[in-house]
This record gives structure tokens, sequence and C-alpha cells, in this order.
């Protein structure tokens, strides 16, 4: 008997393996799909300019990191104690200036290399509810507690929201040919918004990114998962807005069916055993049959290392 319906996902034909190099931007979600990859020791690279919740805010990295944009005083600004950038995440902020700057020009520059070199980039797009500063009339990716009056909301329409996702595609396009691209909406529910209005946001959202979908692009339903799969509050973590780790795990287990190698799978389950191995906590630490268990596991990590140099635990 099935409780549930699930949402037919086809598989993808450029899957990812361990010689892959993945890039995550976008909301809270790209980092538990990033610490996914973390845990499973792939190679991955996540949101580095910190958590970016809306499309424009994601075009606006990339072309950074790709234009090597060099970060002087006139992007930053200094509030509650510390220096903003209105581009960045909170995250990212910091109480020096120079260690602001340092820390914004080293991100982009590092990024760069991480985004030519990738050969997946996930994009999670969050909300399409955005904030213009007033002063400058620029959308902004963070507030940063700044007072609510400098600031109009605005939602993106779908006609902006492809505009922005087809500029997208082509910077990293031109930049990285070969680079495959999956785009997904973040499960979070942005209810600070209104519920008929997170309802509208997403759904300006998949409209605009299923029109800009082309070659070497595909789309993973993360947030039509939660809605309809995972149909259920149990599902959802205590504020009631982000997935919980049962809902994180169930998706990770469905992304990793249909954009994951055969192979790569095989040496997940390695992995899985080896950090569950690690965790384990000994009642004698100090026993000859625990001393056995190291030797043992590290005889394992380094069989799995002489195959993939790459990992470390």
């Amino acid at each position: 008997m099935q409780f549930s319906t699930p949402i037919p996902i086809p598989k993808s034909n450029r899957p990812i393996d361990y010689h892959s190099k993945v890039v995550l931007l976008g909301s809270c979600f790209a980092v538990n799909m990033s610490e996914k990859f973390e845990y499973f020791k792939f190679r991955n690279t996540a949101n580095p300019f910190g958590i970016l919740f809306h499309p424009l805010a994601i075009e606006k990295f990339i072309g950074y990191a790709i234009d090597k944009k060099t970060f002087t005083e006139k992007d930053i600004f200094f509030h509650n104690e510390r220096w903003h950038c209105f581009d960045a995440h909170s995250d990212v902020s910091r109480a020096d200036k120079n260690d602001m700057l340092g820390h914004l020009n080293s991100v982009t520059k590092s990024a760069n290399t991480q985004i030519a070199e990738a050969t997946h980039i996930i994009i999670t797009l969050g909300t399409a509810w955005v904030y213009t500063n007033i002063d400058s009339g620029e959308i902004v990716a963070n507030c940063h507690k700044v007072p609510q009056k400098q600031f109009g909301k605005i939602l993106l329409s779908v006609d902006s929201i492809r505009e922005s996702l087809a500029n997208v595609i082509a910077l990293l396009k031109n930049n990285n040919p070969e680079i495959n691209i999956i785009f997904t909406v973040s499960p979070v529910r942005h209810i600070k918004d209104g519920f008929a209005e997170n309802q509208w946001s997403k759904s300006n959202l998949i409209s605009a990114v299923h029109q800009a979908l082309s070659l070497n692009q595909t789309y993973f339903p993360s947030y039509e998962i939660m809605m309809d799969e995972l149909r259920d509050y149990r599902f959802y973590a205590e504020d009631m807005l982000h997935p919980n780790q049962i809902a994180i795990d169930y998706i990770w287990e469905r992304f990793s069916e249909t954009h994951i190698s055969t192979a790569a799978l095989s040496v997940m389950e390695e992995i899985g055993n080896i950090q569950k191995a690690l965790a384990h906590k000994p009642f004698s630490p100090d026993s000859a049959q625990h001393r056995d268990f190291l030797q043992k596991l590290q005889g394992r990590i380094a069989e799995l290392q002489s195959r993939h140099n790459h990992i470390v635990f």
C-alpha cells in the first residue's frame, strides 16, 4: 500500500561522481545539500557569499566571481558594530573593515576558479520577493537589519526571473561550456511574506525556471517533493517552516537516485559506514578490542583513499 504520490524524476544523463566538482549557490537549502555532499566526501563548495535567497543576488554573485570583481570601501558599510556588504549574507560580515574587504576579495577570487573548474552547479532559488535600497535604487541580497524604512519590497515577475536565469546560464556557459546546471526551488516556506504571498513567490520561481531551461540544465523538484511526497507537518522543524532532518535525508535520497552515478552510490555506502564507525563511542577506549577496531577502520580509510585521494576524514 502506498501512502504518498512519488514524483517521477528523470535520471541525469551526466550524473555526479567522485571525479565531479560541485558548486552550490542559493538559499539555506543549498547549505543542507552541501552538508550531505560534505558528509559523503564529494568535492563541493557552497555559498562563498553566504546564503543568497533570490535569483538576482545569485546572478550578481556569479557575475562578480567570473569578472573577478575587486571590492573597495564603497562596496561596504558599517552598521551595528560590523562591516557589511548588501550583496552578501551577514555570515560574511566582519568587525574590521580591512578584514571584510580582504575576505570578500579572497572568496570572489576562489569562486572564479571553482566555477571555472566545476562539473556541476546546483542553484537553489528561495524567494521572488526582493528588497530595494531606496537611496541607491539597488536590489540587495540581504538587509543586515538596517531599518526597514530604507527599503522597498517588490515581487519579481516571471519575466524578470526568467531573464535573470538566462543571464546566469549565459555567464556560466561562456565561462565553462561543459558545466551542468541543476536548478531547484527551496522547500523552505517564507511565511513572513504571507501564506498566499509565499505561494505566489514560489510559483513565479517555478514558472521562470522551467521557461529558462535548455540543453544541459535540469530541474530537481525539492519544493514539489516537500509539498507532495512529504505532505505532513511531522517533516518540518520546530519552526514549521524549514524541512527537518528526516525531510532533508529523504530529499537527498531522491536526489541521489537520479543525479548521482551508480558507481558513486557504492562509494557513498562505504563512506557512510566509515562515518558511522568514526562516530562510534566505545565503552572501553583503551581495550585491545577497540585498538583492533581502530586499526581495521584506518585500513578501510586508507584503501578508500588509495582510490579517491581527495577524500579526507
